[in-house]
């Protein structure tokens, strides 16, 4: 008893201020570094930018929880009990998001642990290898690419009139995304556009079917 009362007892570390100090800015350099691999080398639909502000918020809170905890199993099992409590809801809809939010969480953790030459080397070797891939498999054409969302609620327009009219005018037609209700479609698309003429022409093609199509275009900075 007096062994397991002295297990979950919380233990006074005497922790460095200027150690950690310098662990929580390079935890957030990291999350830098982070956020502009994420952003230039990502690949999801949403807004990369914007997403990839958190990742620095995540290491740095990760960190400073795991610094708090890891004196005591008492706080660590408490820290279970509380986060089966809080329920986190993010919208989460491409599995690349989730292994960035993954890897920032392991900055956190990392340094939270003091295995600051481990998480270095591990985070420099990940980026490493997500550029490197990126090179290896990255075509021409995807400089050209745009991620393009067409909303409509008219019967006269399909999936196949959408995919047919903009191959007529652009160089390629991914789907990316297809939702069909009784009442609307939409469709998310990667488009390639050789130059603003073609997404302009696709464009007015099927506003001739339907005037009332709803247009969203992400990542326009290879027509610009």
């Amino acid at each position: 008893m007096d062994f397991l009362e002295e297990f979950l007892t919380v233990s006074s570390v005497q922790l460095s201020i200027p150690v950690f100090i310098s662990s929580l800015l390079l935890a957030a350099f990291l999350a830098s570094i982070l956020a502009n691999v994420y952003t230039k080398y990502g690949s999801t639909l949403s807004n990369r930018r914007v997403f990839s502000r958190n990742f620095m918020l995540i290491a740095l809170t990760t960190m400073l929880v795991i610094t708090i905890v890891k004196s005591s199993l008492a706080l660590s099992l408490g820290l279970v009990g509380a986060l089966s409590i809080v329920r986190f809801r993010s919208a989460i809809k491409e599995p690349e998001e989730l292994a960035y939010l993954f890897l920032a969480i392991g900055i956190g953790l990392g340094m939270g642990a003091n295995q600051i030459l481990v998480t270095v080397l591990a985070f420099a070797i990940i980026c490493a290898i997500i550029v490197a891939t990126h090179k290896l498999f990255h075509s021409k054409y995807d400089d050209k690419n745009i991620n393009l969302t067409i909303h409509s609620s008219s019967k006269n327009i399909t999936l196949d009139k959408i995919i047919a009219i903009l191959s007529e005018h652009s160089s390629g037609v991914n789907l990316r995304r297809f939702d069909e209700t009784p009442e609307a479609l939409e469709v998310a698309l990667m488009v390639t556009f050789n130059d603003l003429s073609q997404l302009t022409s696709g464009k007015n093609a099927l506003e001739k079917i339907d005037d009332k199509l709803k247009f969203s275009f992400i990542e326009n900075k290879a027509i610009y």
